[in-house]
């Protein structure tokens, strides 16, 4: 089951930073940048997981976990357009397969 975890993991991450890396270069040739800070609530219960997840937002273009708080498991993300929970975090049932 991990392994099948991995295996969806590296797909959805490959194909959201591919994704966003276009959009990051659209909005930044026209100047769509609209900076927004959310605040999410992961449903992975291991550190080593919240770890993976946060550094898997970093690595994609257009957003950043400026704090992580592992007891509460909230995610504290800067973006530089407004988006939905879903389109940030894509990976994290996967990464929930692989560390939960």
């Amino acid at each position: 089951m991990r392994l099948l975890g991995v295996i969806g993991y590296l797909a959805v991450l490959i194909k959201a930073i591919c994704e966003s890396w276009v959009d990051v270069v659209k909005r930044c040739i026209y100047g769509e940048i609209d900076p927004q800070v959310i605040e999410i609530e992961s449903t992975i219960n291991s550190h080593t997981g919240l770890v993976l997840l946060s550094w898997s937002i970093t690595a994609t273009p257009g957003t950043l976990v400026i704090d992580l708080i592992p007891e509460e498991r909230k995610l504290k993300v800067a973006t530089i357009n407004p988006r939905s929970r879903e389109d940030i975090v894509p990976f994290e049932p996967y990464i929930k397969k692989i560390f939960d």
